[in-house]
């Protein structure tokens, strides 16, 4: 338990240096997502048949193959989601159409959730569903850089990648949840 412990201390020391803003609680749970998430997804996204290195600052990290940089992926969706709602843009029952090359690439992507589950599922190996979605947030992470969303001024496509952020969302908060990681609202 003590392993725990020090995971979720040092996510919290990170949380209160970078988000001093967010209430007593809310850090402590920010905290306590990300230090747990980050030691059972470092452990799951290593095939079984390999040696295993514990580095609890590897695992806490907010880059590279980690829960952290998941979750920061979905908190970033989630941030634009509500940005896009103060707005007033709304992609509920949008389809997305893909414009541009980082479109497709992130659509293509989200489309191997289904049988990358399905593939894990039959194989017992979990480390093969971080591998997708770590590829699933750096698509993403490509999209969001070459496609603006809400800054996009023809409405069809703004409300199209909005749709597609968010469906990434889902894709990545399903995949972190088939693992057993959480992934907060902010952080």
């Amino acid at each position: 338990m003590a392993l725990l412990e020090e995971a979720v201390a040092k996510a919290r020391g990170v949380i209160d240096e970078l988000r001093p803003d967010l209430p007593e609680d809310q850090r402590a749970s920010i905290a306590h997502d990300i230090g747990i998430g980050g030691v059972k997804y470092a452990d799951l996204s290593t095939a079984h048949d390999s040696d295993y290195v514990f580095d609890l600052d590897r695992m806490l990290a907010l880059t590279g193959n980690t829960a952290p940089y998941l979750q920061y992926a979905v908190a970033r969706i989630r941030s634009i989601g509500r940005r896009a709602a103060e707005q007033g843009v709304d992609a509920t029952g949008v389809t997305p159409h893909v414009v541009n090359d980082a479109e497709r690439a992130l659509a293509l992507q989200l489309l191997e959730f289904g049988p990358t589950l399905a593939q894990v599922g039959a194989s017992y190996e979990p480390h093969r569903l971080c591998a997708y979605l770590f590829a699933t947030a750096q698509a993403f992470t490509s999209f969001y850089e070459a496609s603006p969303i809400l800054k996009e001024e023809d409405p069809q496509v703004r409300v199209g990648r909005l749709a597609l952020a968010q469906l990434t969302e889902q894709v990545l908060v399903d995949g972190l949840a088939a693992l057993g990681v959480n992934a907060p609202q902010q952080m």
